[in-house]
């Protein structure tokens, strides 16, 4: 008992889950169908009752005037033979015929003895049991109807049952069809009236869809004819909608404001900087011994800063749209500028250059350098000494492809997504960076419409990192 109680539990769920996944469309229109199919149901019911006990009454009243009309034309008479001795029993002359009296009910007609005698009958008339105490019988099929007429004789009027079956079941049949019709009707109609109330629901789903695609908020919002709650949740939306793009059209304002207070900024840092710089230079030439170093000290950290505040500056100027002038350059000569940058403070890691002239675009020479820069920095930071860092330059498919490979452990699968965002710095990185080298180098790859990107190293080797710009022509 358990274990089928739990199947139809599960029987159950399953069903109201199958239900639930189902368009509002058809449910509304389901419900509408099974509905109307319980009511035609009650209704046939009551019908196809009422109807069949119409029909076994009328039937049966037909039988009994039927028999009752017989029992008053049916006259028997005594038959003698020629010495005057009666011989039986027959009907007179005004009797009516019996076969042509019952040929147009297809009735069966016997006049009989009370023992059961037939003295008249219809054509192949069947068998009937004698007449009963009780004048209405139903023997094989037949209702009879049995009265007493003049001579100690009956006349049995007998039809056939099923023809008043056969009609009841003509009937239900017709019953049964009206109501399964009458359900697929209301599950059709029901189906298009769901269709039609859920238009204007369906048209504010195509909005919401295209606003989510284009992210415009602004985007008009259908509203319905007739004032009801479709209309109520299209002006709701619309509402909400217009809150959201005010939101964040601030929202934008205020970012831009702050993108322009951190490039302003930065950019003004840079004055006071150099001048701490220099004056900083002046000092450790000045001074000696202790004091030497600590100015020293000074100044390299006055030297990261303004690195740092470079870096800043230039993340600042591409969030707020102040992209530099673009001029033709070859990327070869930027890239073997910037290697030979690095070679005084390569220490012993071996930097290699393949960049043959030719890989023309349109840049800023100075983002391009601080890109390569940056590229190559990376790869001297986070390998050992004595390994190699190679940098190549090449045009290739109407590109410029800038890659930088090196020797080194390589970067985790789970980092690979990470490198590029700002400040970002791996778990066992004691280098000081401030992070910002692989942002930099995507920023600017941004601004000359280009691409950077992880990708497999080749034979091998450590981390490649390809840069692809437009070529030039």
């Amino acid at each position: 008992m358990a274990s089928q109680g739990s199947f139809i539990r599960s029987a159950a769920q399953a069903t109201s889950s199958a239900y639930s996944r189902l368009p509002i469309r058809w449910r509304l229109a389901g419900g509408s169908a099974l509905l109307t199919l319980v009511i035609l149901l009650g209704f046939a019911t009551i019908v196809g009752v009422l109807t069949t006990r119409r029909l076994d009454s009328e039937f049966n009243r037909q039988v009994a005037d039927a028999a009752n009309d017989l029992k008053l034309r049916v006259e028997p008479r005594v038959a003698y033979d020629e010495q005057g001795r009666p011989i039986g029993i027959r009907l007179s002359r005004e009797s009516p015929d019996l076969d042509d009296y019952a040929a147009s009910e297809d009735a069966v007609i016997r006049v009989v003895l009370p023992g059961g005698e037939v003295i008249a009958a219809t054509q192949d008339a069947p068998y009937l049991p004698p007449p009963a105490r009780a004048e209405t019988q139903e023997f094989d099929g037949y209702r009879i109807e049995s009265r007493r007429i003049p001579g100690n004789l009956y006349v049995q009027y007998a039809d056939k049952l099923s023809d008043i079956e056969a009609t009841a079941n003509l009937v239900r049949v017709f019953l049964g069809l009206g109501v399964m019709g009458g359900a697929a009707l209301a599950l059709l109609a029901g189906l298009a009236t769901a269709t039609r109330a859920m238009t204007p629901i369906s048209e504010l789903t195509d909005v919401a869809r295209a606003i989510a695609r284009t992210r415009d908020p602004s985007l008009r919002i259908p509203h319905p004819e007739s004032r009801d709650e479709v209309w109520e949740l299209a002006v709701t939306l619309e509402s909400m909608l217009h809150a959201l793009d005010e939101a964040r059209g601030e929202t934008e304002a205020a970012l831009a404001r702050q993108r322009e207070f951190v490039a302003d900024a930065s950019h003004e840092l840079r004055t006071p900087l150099t001048s701490v710089l220099a004056n900083l230079e002046l000092l450790e030439m000045e001074l000696e011994g202790e004091s030497r170093e600590a100015a020293a000290s000074a100044l390299r950290s006055s030297r990261r800063m303004r690195r740092l505040v470079a870096d800043l500056l230039l993340l600042a100027r591409v969030d707020a749209g102040r992209i530099a002038a673009h001029v033709p350059l070859d990327l070869s000569e930027v890239v073997a500028e910037a290697a030979g940058e690095l070679e005084p403070v390569a220490g012993d890691h071996n930097i290699s250059v393949s960049a043959p002239p030719g890989a023309e675009m349109e840049g800023a020479r100075d983002e391009l350098h601080r890109l390569t820069l940056n590229l190559l920095e990376n790869a001297l930071r986070h390998t050992d000494p004595g390994t190699a860092v190679e940098a190549t330059v090449e045009r290739r498919n109407g590109e410029v492809v800038l890659s930088v490979e090196d020797d080194g452990p390589g970067i985790p699968p789970e980092l690979r997504d990470k490198v590029f965002e700002r400040f970002f710095r791996g778990a066992g990185d004691r280098s000081g960076s401030s992070g910002l080298g692989l942002s930099i180098v995507r920023a600017v790859a941004g601004t000359h419409s280009g691409t950077v990107s992880l990708e497999e190293p080749l034979d091998g080797r450590g981390a490649r990192f390809v840069v692809r710009f437009p070529a030039r022509g």
